[in-house]
């Protein structure tokens, strides 16, 4: 189901066929949240402290890699 990369505990996905605004999902033990890919602002949930930051520098090291895989599962609605 679209894993695209492991930090630690956290596993970051993008779905296929998910609604937009295109996003990726980033699911830990504890928290989870969705993140929208041109802003990176958390649209749902929550990652909290050092999950938050470990995420967030890995997408913005990683934003081409996101946007392909988005637009590799989510052709209707390609960035």
């Amino acid at each position: 189901m679209g894993k695209l990369h492991q930090i630690g505990n956290i596993i970051i996905r993008v779905y296929a066929n998910d609604h937009l605004p295109p996003h990726f999902h980033a699911i830990g033990p504890d928290d989870a949240a969705l993140i929208e890919i041109e802003t990176l602002a958390v649209l749902a949930g929550s990652l909290q402290g050092a999950a938050r930051r470990k995420v967030m520098a890995w997408a913005e090291a990683n934003i081409e890699a996101i946007r392909a895989e988005w637009n590799r599962t989510n052709p209707r609605f390609p960035l």
